[in-house]
């Protein structure tokens, strides 16, 4: 298990048996949870900035369906008026194609709501829960699914013969340097962003 997180291999680290490489990367799940207020009041601030952003969505989804409306009515009346000889052909067939690409980008830009509605809020959330679920979660799995916990958390994990150095992954490296100083401010501890692919990660 030990070797799909760490730098080095057991054969490398001769003071260290299997099981208290184990250990120690755990100790590293516990040392990343967040205090039960702290996370609280975390979780109050997601949920209101979770109801603004639906209120700015549904407002901006409105915004958006009236000026496709708006759009479909120049379209109509445009339409009208070549059939009845009031502008020329040439003329209807260039502002046809103008509303068209206008009409192409408010569709897109409805869509772009659809799609990335609360997504930020809901990784943020998920971030916390696994903060704080991680290390019960490893004692209760098998090698190959802690090593696939450690991925989650860790970008890197460097072993010698005395010591583990992790490297976490954002923003649990943030939360990790928090929980070690127990500093805890509010607001700025929402500055979260759900663990991805960086430079140097660890393969899936």
């Amino acid at each position: 298990m030990c070797i799909t997180v760490a730098v080095a291999t057991a054969a490398s680290v001769p003071r260290f048996r299997e099981e208290q490489i184990a250990e120690k990367l755990g100790q590293i799940l516990k040392d990343i949870r967040i205090p039960d207020e702290v996370t609280a009041r975390i979780e109050r601030s997601l949920d209101r900035t979770q109801l603004q952003q639906r209120d700015r969505l549904a407002s901006e989804r409105v915004r958006l369906e009236q000026r496709l409306e708006e759009m479909k009515r120049r379209m109509d009346q445009a339409y009208t008026d070549k059939l009845d000889g009031k502008i020329p052909e040439d003329f209807w067939q260039r502002k046809m194609i103008e509303w068209q690409v206008e009409e192409q980008k408010i569709n897109v830009a409805a869509a772009g709501l659809r799609t990335s509605n609360n997504d930020r809020i809901g990784d943020a959330k998920r971030i916390l829960e696994l903060a704080n679920k991680a290390y019960f979660l490893y004692l209760m799995r098998k090698p190959a699914e802690q090593g696939r916990l450690l991925r989650k958390v860790l970008l890197n994990c460097a072993i010698d013969g005395i010591s583990i150095y992790p490297t976490h992954r954002k923003p649990f490296d943030m939360i990790f340097e928090r929980a070690k100083r127990e500093e805890w401010s509010g607001r700025e501890d929402l500055n979260l962003r759900p663990p991805g692919p960086e430079p140097g990660a660890l393969p899936g």
